[in-house]
C-alpha cells in the first residue's frame, strides 16, 4: 500500500532555523495540448495538516479536489506558474517547465529560504537554496502537495478547453496522448493549443 508522504525532511529544515520552505512540482510536462503548470507550497513551520497527502497521480480526482481545498487553508504561500502552448512550442517543453517552476515560485507571497523541487535543480535559480528529491512527489509532504494543486489547476483549464475544443475530449484526456486523442488528431488535425513541437506531425499522416 502506498504510504502517505510526510513532512520529515521539512523538518530537518526547521529545526535548523529556516522557516520558510517551498515545495514545487509540475503537471503537464508531457502532455501533448495544454499548457505546463507548476505550482510551489510553502507550508507554516510545524503545521499539521488533518489528512494525508499523496502524489497526485496516485490519488482520484475528487480527493485531489478535496485535498487542494485542504492545503490552500493551510498553506502559509501558494504560487502557479503556468506557461501556455504557443511559448512551449517556442522554447521547448524542458525551458518551459523550468519558466513555470521559477514563476510559481515568483508568484509567492513569501520568498523561500530553501526549495524543494521532484528530482533534478530548477535551471536560473541559485543551487545553493535547491534541494531536489528523487520522488520528491511521493515522500515529501510539500512537494505532494504543490503536485496536487499543479493538478487540480491544470485540470480545470483543461475542463474549459474542452468546451471550445469538444471533438478532443481535453475534459477526459487532459490532453494526453490517450488512443482517442490520437484518432480526434487524424481526424480533425490539430488545433492551437496543441504542442506541434513534439512533432505529432505523423498522426495526420
Amino acid at each position: 500500500m502506498t504510504q502517505p508522504a510526510t513532512f520529515n525532511i521539512e523538518k530537518g529544515f526547521w529545526n535548523s532555523g529556516v522557516n520558510d520552505i517551498a515545495g514545487v512540482d509540475e503537471v503537464g510536462r508531457g502532455a501533448w495540448a495544454g499548457p505546463v503548470v507548476a505550482a510551489a507550497v510553502i507550508f507554516p513551520k510545524k503545521v499539521k495538516i488533518p489528512e494525508d497527502l499523496f502524489d497526485s497521480k496516485s490519488i482520484s480526482p475528487r480527493r485531489r479536489e478535496y485535498l487542494s481545498k485542504v492545503i490552500y487553508k493551510h498553506a502559509k504561500s501558494i504560487g502557479i506558474g503556468s506557461i501556455d502552448v504557443a511559448e512551449i512550442n517556442k522554447r521547448g517543453i524542458g525551458s518551459a517547465t523550468h519558466k513555470a517552476f521559477r514563476e510559481a515560485i515568483k508568484s509567492l507571497s513569501s520568498v523561500p529560504e530553501s526549495i524543494l523541487v521532484d528530482a533534478f535543480y530548477i535551471k536560473h535559480l541559485r543551487k545553493s537554496i535547491q534541494r531536489p528529491i528523487k520522488k520528491g512527489d511521493s515522500i515529501c509532504a510539500s512537494i505532494a502537495a504543490a503536485s496536487i494543486v499543479a493538478k487540480v489547476y491544470r485540470d480545470r483549464l483543461m475542463k474549459k478547453l474542452s468546451s471550445k475544443y469538444p471533438v478532443y475530449r481535453f475534459a477526459k484526456n487532459k490532453g494526453y496522448g490517450t488512443a482517442y486523442h490520437m484518432s480526434a488528431i487524424a481526424a480533425y488535425h490539430f488545433t492551437d493549443i496543441h504542442r506541434v513541437s513534439f512533432n505529432l506531425s505523423y498522426l495526420i499522416q
